[in-house]
């Protein structure tokens, strides 16, 4: 399951555009080594290094020509199914990869990608840029390149001061709250999945009691984002003003908005977020090993990470990109977002959708 930001279903009738860039990428320059009896020159960069990722990938054209132009070598696309399919197909392929560099693995499998031994360690140069919090795996073999919060959206029109908006989990198995809210099935949608999490997150061995409370109070389920925002919420025609959705949904529905608006029609409860976080890893046994490094270091560029908020609706992960004026006017990141350790997450996943499922669909 691969992070689904609500443009991940506008661009087929829309040509999005680039965020400014910040600067022109450089590319990292590789270190000669000294021998005994004179220098020995490094492996040089050569390509084409095909990057595999996610089918919800998506960049404007001529971001990764830019880094053809600085290197000489040319980026080949792979899709590969959703993150989970990806990850599936690389252990098979475990040692003799498809590709050299991966993207998109978030940190819901990241610890199967890991477990499985699917990328070599490499420290970027770029790293420093990005906050601590965002680098989950401290021996480098996975690098993060942007993130995304899954949180409570609420339609602003539908509440007021009698009927205030839902703040947090809680207010959400409230009677006050009954039959206005729709999620995503767990096992079939990434967003449902971060949301159960969230709620793992916060009520511990009580999630399933949570559960029943909002199976009790009404609660509705699509197979995916799509058939919840664009179906039962009321952003869609729908009739239910509250919908697990993303923190970039706000702006997105500025952005797209026909006719224009100035402001969102929706906010977000920024106490039930979950924070989805997704990395890039050069594969073992690359062939390519020196190209792929410039790659990875290029997904941390300027140049590619503010593309990211306006191609892909997350946030880029280096903190000194800088963002397009509707993310900074409408968007609001919690500041604690519920967060679960990859390996718990590995550990338990199938048990706890497999339980979710029976309280919630039977």
């Amino acid at each position: 399951m691969d992070i689904q930001p609500p443009f991940r279903l506008f661009v087929v009738a829309v040509a999005l555009t680039a965020a400014a860039c910040g600067g022109a990428y450089e590319p990292t320059s590789v270190p000669l080594s000294s021998g005994g009896s004179g220098t020995v020159e490094a492996p040089s960069p050569t390509g084409p290094v095909t990057l595999i990722t996610h089918d919800s990938f998506w960049i404007s054209e001529g971001t990764l020509e830019e880094f053809t132009a600085d290197t000489g070598i040319e980026v080949v696309l792979q899709m590969a199914g959703d993150t989970g399919q990806m990850v599936s197909t690389a252990i098979l392929t475990a040692g003799d990869p498809l590709g050299d560099v991966m993207f998109g693995v978030d940190n819901t499998f990241l610890q199967r990608a890991l477990d499985a031994d699917l990328f070599e360690a490499y420290e970027s140069p770029a790293l420093v840029g990005v906050p601590e919090p965002l680098r989950l795996d401290p021996s480098h073999r996975v690098t993060p390149i942007d993130f995304g919060d899954v949180c409570v959206n609420y339609w602003i029109d539908r509440f007021d001061d009698e009927n205030p908006v839902p703040s947090t989990l809680a207010d959400l198995a409230d009677p006050a709250y009954a039959d206005q809210l729709v999620v995503q099935n767990p096992e079939t949608s990434s967003p449902g999945l971060a949301f159960l999490l969230a709620t793992i997150a916060e009520y511990g061995d009580g999630w399933e009691d949570y559960w029943a409370a909002l199976r009790r109070n009404g609660v509705v389920v699509t197979s995916g984002w799509e058939d919840a925002y664009h179906g039962e919420f009321v952003s869609g025609g729908g009739d239910r003003p509250i919908v697990v959705s993303y923190a970039s949904s706000p702006p997105a529905e500025v952005i797209y908005a026909d006719p224009p608006v100035d402001t969102p029609p929706t906010g977000v409860a920024t106490n039930t977020c979950f924070r989805q976080v997704e990395f890039a890893g050069i594969l073992a046994g690359t062939e390519h090993r020196v190209a792929a490094e410039l790659l990875v270091d290029f997904l941390l560029s300027p140049a590619f990470q503010e593309d990211i908020p306006l191609s892909m609706f997350v946030f880029p992960a280096l903190a000194s990109a800088a963002l397009p004026q509707a993310f900074v006017d409408f968007v609001q990141l919690p500041d604690d977002p519920h967060l679960l350790d990859p390996a718990e997450i590995e550990a338990n996943r199938n048990a706890w959708t497999e339980r979710w499922t029976e309280i919630v669909l039977r």
